[in-house]
Formats: C-alpha cells, sequence, structure tokens
C-alpha cells in the first residue's frame, strides 16, 4: 500500500481539546536504512510490525506494508531494535473531511510536537486547523526512524 502524508509542526496546544482520542505509543526501529525501515509499535494494548520503503522525491508517499502482532512478541523485538526508543503521545482528532494524528513526543524528543495528516493523492486540497504550523514535509530529521537516531534534545 501506497502511503501519502504531510508533516506539520504544531503551533500551540488547542488541538488537545479538539482529540477524540488519545494513546500512548512506544517504537523501536529494526532497521532505519534511509530505502527501507522496519519499525516495531506498541500502542497500549495492542502492537505491530511495519515496513516502509523509500519515500518519493517530493517526500510524501512512500511503501508502506503493517501487520499487528501479539505485544509480548513486540516487547521481545524491542529488545533487538537500535537504541534509540520513540515514546509519544498521540492525538487522534477529525477535521472538516480529514483527521490529523498529532504527536506529542517525549522523553529525548521532548518539545516537538508534528501533526500528520494522510490523503488520497498527493495534491490533495484538505482545510487547516488554527494549531497547524510550517510544514516539514519530506525534512528527513523529522522523521521518527530519524528521531530515534538523533533526538530533537540535540538539535
Amino acid at each position: 500500500m501506497i502511503e501519502i502524508e504531510r508533516k506539520f509542526l504544531v503551533k500551540n496546544e488547542t488541538y488537545k481539546s479538539e482529540s477524540i482520542k488519545k494513546q500512548l505509543i512506544t517504537q523501536g526501529y529494526l532497521s532505519s536504512d534511509p530505502k527501507r525501515s522496519v519499525r516495531i509499535r506498541i500502542c497500549e494494548q495492542n502492537a505491530f510490525i511495519t515496513i516502509k520503503g523509500k519515500t518519493s522525491t517530493s517526500g510524501t508517499s512512500r511503501y508502506e506494508w503493517e501487520k499487528e502482532i501479539n505485544v509480548e512478541d513486540a516487547k521481545q523485538l524491542m529488545l533487538l531494535c537500535h537504541e534509540g526508543i520513540v515514546t509519544k503521545i498521540r492525538y487522534v482528532i477529525p477535521f472538516k473531511n480529514h483527521t490529523f494524528e498529532v504527536d506529542e513526543f517525549l522523553k529525548d524528543n521532548s518539545g516537538l510536537v508534528i501533526a500528520e495528516i494522510e490523503l488520497s493523492n498527493e495534491n490533495e486540497d484538505f482545510e487547516r486547523p488554527r494549531w497547524l504550523g510550517k510544514e516539514v514535509t519530506g525534512i528527513k530529521k523529522y522523521y521518527n526512524s530519524q528521531l530515534s537516531q538523533n533526538a530533537y534534545v540535540n538539535w
């Protein structure tokens, strides 16, 4: 499946009051090769293994394969991940005809808040909520796989 998404910094915390769901996410990377990353993610009572391909030139599209796995298996796989586990709180926010996922990063990435929106095509128009800030789509240092290697605290 091709994932098409855009990423933005977040200007303020008003998104929290618009959220319909909030969950703690912990994720690590078995591989963070630029041509493919392999991620293990635990979202409270669920876990997933995800493989993402190389990002398109525009930074908005890439192949993504994801499969739900047993949480205990995910915990074991986390032990094999590279150093730099990413922890964040994800807020799900419906807005007009789309859904934004806002990630408030914790620990070494504390202070960084990124909103993502998935689109059906790279040129799809969407309305922007007032808390949406500067676009960072395609800027590699904002990728979760990169945050696991070079945390926000080090910028």
